[in-house]
């Protein structure tokens, strides 16, 4: 087509009077960023790019620090303006400290909407390494196996392993949502009953829509409540990394598709997203001096395979895995050991069987540790296998038995004297993905 990333985009902004309102920095960014948008749709990379409107544009940045958008002594210089910058006057762990210390190689200004107010940040792009904070220890050197699924994630490192769910601090905030989703729908019928079939669809076509007050209010409380879920996921993201860097910064996992999670598991994924986990911790093992490597899952069959050699199909039900060498193990804790011992995109059983006899009680020790919070907690999902897990050590739960999700609604099998609930029964219920 010939024509360069930003140069229209200049030519428009000499046409339309934004000579005195913004830099030629700052346009040159944006004319990047629409160029981007467009290559990347061309490319089958990403959807087709939509127009924003002055509401829904929230972020501008300039190319450099010399000139245009710049830091400067504290303060965001821009167009004659100078905006002191509020920094935190503690700076517990020494990560602003370490940040201003670094040179800046350009300034990016953020819009953000919390609680009803509007609030400006200024991003800055820093050159160098991020800072290490004192409480977060890598174990350098070391290799982990890693086994995640779209709602859980098993780690395996040579000292330690364990088994959690991933983003498990999104349960309450999810809950809020479904329920001001729900009154919105209402709101919407209740103001629009023109605009669907007697059986609730929606009418094909282009539709007026009238919003209520209250229809506007839910909407503002639902952006709120997606903003912390968002920061939530964000800031779990980064811990339960900083649990795995721990084990190790050389992890071995799987290459899932993560679009192929969402076709199955569409809510679970887009609660949790285990894709922009992996992104995030690939981008922490790189600053700690490790690598996160994926090999192909159908080369090494690890949920099939065993330390014996011998490899059996497993129905996705089974938490389980059982061999008649007489290994017994959780399933997605045993597939990260595997993982710990793949050598060039192939399981090394040499490996794992020498490797064994000190893993098991590792493996064991984590179970203990999910039990034990499960029992206080009352809750854990049924693919962590904590019933197979108490049959096998005969240690019901204290009292009342912790609730297990389970795909079915009640499992096969008769209730001990006492009633359901008793004697370590597991009460059972339909899992939300």
């Amino acid at each position: 087509m010939g024509v360069t990333p930003g140069g229209r985009t200049i030519r428009h902004w000499r046409a339309g009077g934004f000579r005195d309102r913004l830099d030629t920095h700052v346009v040159q960014k944006l004319g990047t960023r629409a160029w981007k948008a467009i290559e990347e749709h061309l490319y089958n990379k990403r959807g087709r790019p939509r127009f924003k409107s002055t509401r829904r544009f929230r972020a501008i940045e300039g190319k450099s620090n010399a000139a245009g958008l710049r830091f400067r002594d504290g303060s965001v210089e821009w167009k004659g303006l100078k905006l002191p910058v509020r920094i935190d006057p503690k700076d517990k762990h020494g990560v602003e400290a370490h940040a201003l210390a670094s040179r800046v190689k350009h300034v990016r200004l953020v819009r953000r909407t919390m609680k009803g107010r509007v609030r400006w940040f200024a991003q800055l792009v820093l050159q160098g390494t991020p800072w290490q904070k004192a409480k977060n220890k890598v174990a350098c050197g070391q290799e982990v196996g890693l086994d995640i699924g779209p709602s859980t994630i098993a780690a395996v490192g040579d000292d330690d392993a364990f088994l959690a769910r991933l983003c498990n601090e999104l349960e309450p905030l999810g809950r809020d949502i479904r329920r001001i989703q729900r009154a919105m729908d209402r709101s919407r019928r209740a103001t629009n009953p023109d605009n669907y079939h007697p059986d609730g669809r929606v009418k094909k076509g282009c539709q007026h829509w009238i919003r209520s007050r209250r229809y506007r209010s839910l909407n503002a409380k639902l952006a709120e409540f997606q903003r912390k879920q968002a920061a939530t996921r964000k800031r779990a993201h980064g811990s339960m990394a900083n649990q795995v860097l721990a084990l190790g910064n050389i992890i071995k996992a799987e290459a899932l598709s993560y679009q192929g999670f969402q076709r199955c598991f569409g809510k679970s994924v887009r609660d949790r997203a285990p894709g922009m986990f992996i992104e995030r911790l690939r981008r922490k093992a790189a600053n700690a001096g490790g690598q996160v490597i994926e090999f192909s899952a159908q080369n090494t069959r690890l949920s099939q395979a065993c330390v014996c050699g011998g490899v059996r199909k497993k129905p996705l039900s089974a938490r389980w895995h059982h061999c008649e060498c007489g290994v017994s193990a959780q399933r997605d804790l045993f597939s990260a050991f595997l993982a710990q011992h793949v050598e060039d995109h192939c399981l090394s059983m040499s490996q794992a069987q020498s490797a064994w006899a000190g893993a098991e009680p590792l493996l064991g020790r984590a179970m203990e540790r999910l039990s034990q919070a499960a029992n206080s907690s009352g809750f854990a999902p049924s693919s962590f296998g904590l019933a197979e897990h108490r049959r096998q050590s005969c240690s019901p739960a204290k009292g009342e038995s912790a609730a297990v999700e389970a795909p079915d609604g009640v499992p096969k099998g008769v209730s001990p004297p006492g009633g359901p609930g008793r004697g370590g029964c597991l009460v059972t219920r339909t899992p939300r993905l």
